[in-house]
């Protein structure tokens, strides 16, 4: 395959289009309808036709609390992400994963990845919940609201590159065949003045001589670890080829808004919205053991 190709599949694969907004604070749905249960259901079925008897490895994402699965394809656990290069940071609207405190299902959404995922279980005050003075991260989908809730993927490459634009900044010509890591940590946006500042905890530099993410939380519990894949709802019908050790941590940790919304002004990423999800992985056949 040539590398302009990985390229292009690598970006279409975890960057899918923006997400719609969530029902935090109401009102603020767009136009934008709920598809049946009958809709995603197709879709799982979908996917486990096209991967049943192809030698696809375990998916992602998955319920981080449930530790079954009976895909056996193995590969090699990606080295600790202060071992690696820092190539990218996106975030998803909703959680990805399921598990920890973010087990609150948002609905089917459109089946094209908005308004579906996870949501934060616990309880948010009047004031981390008032309205934003402006439109966060605006995009023909939605923007973000007070309350929303966030999945942001470290992702890391053991290529020897500097972090860039979608997946495809993971790839070196060196190295077309990198190991990938993704960090997920999971945010609630507030807007109390409280939050954290979401420049600080996407902060990188130069560590040891490798590029790293600097303020990756460590107070949000011990991460749970996987075999999947690459995800974002491009792959809710096929499997996704590549190989992703995951490291989800299953805390959530509050974030300011407005900060999220400076960052999203500018960026190296150049990522400026959220992104939709895929549908959780259920089949054991598509899941690693735990």
């Amino acid at each position: 395959m040539k590398k302009m190709s990985v390229l292009a599949l690598l970006s279409s694969v975890a960057l899918a289009a923006s997400a719609q907004a969530s029902s935090h604070g109401g009102g603020h749905h767009g136009d934008h309808g709920s598809v049946d249960d009958g809709v995603i259901s197709q879709q799982r079925a979908a996917l486990a036709k096209s991967t049943q008897g192809q030698g696809f490895g375990p998916q992602a994402p998955r319920d981080i609390d449930a530790k079954a699965g009976s895909n056996t394809l193995t590969f090699a656990t990606a080295p600790a992400y202060t071992q690696m290069n820092l190539c990218n940071i996106h975030f998803h609207k909703n959680a990805e994963h399921k598990g920890g405190e973010f087990t609150k299902f948002a609905g089917n959404g459109d089946g094209h990845g908005y308004l579906s995922g996870y949501q934060y279980a616990g309880h948010l005050s009047e004031a981390e919940l008032k309205p934003a003075s402006h439109e966060i991260c605006p995009s023909e989908h939605g923007s973000l609201y007070p309350g929303d809730t966030i999945e942001v993927h470290y992702v890391h490459s053991t290529a020897q590159i500097t972090p860039g634009h979608t997946l495809g900044a993971c790839l070196h010509e060196a190295i077309k065949n990198p190991q990938l890591r993704v960090e997920a940590q999971v945010y609630v946006l507030t807007n109390d003045g409280k939050g954290l500042d979401f420049a600080m905890l996407t902060k990188h530099g130069v560590k040891d001589g490798l590029q790293q993410a600097l303020n990756i939380p460590a107070d949000t519990g011990t991460p749970v670890n996987y075999a999947g894949s690459t995800t974002g709802p491009g792959y809710n019908e096929k499997g996704s080829p590549f190989q992703v050790s995951w490291s989800v941590r299953p805390k959530v940790a509050k974030v300011d808004i407005n900060s999220v919304g400076e960052w999203c002004k500018g960026n190296i990423y150049k990522e400026d919205h959220a992104h939709g999800v895929r549908n959780l992985v259920m089949n054991p056949a598509l899941l690693s053991p735990m």
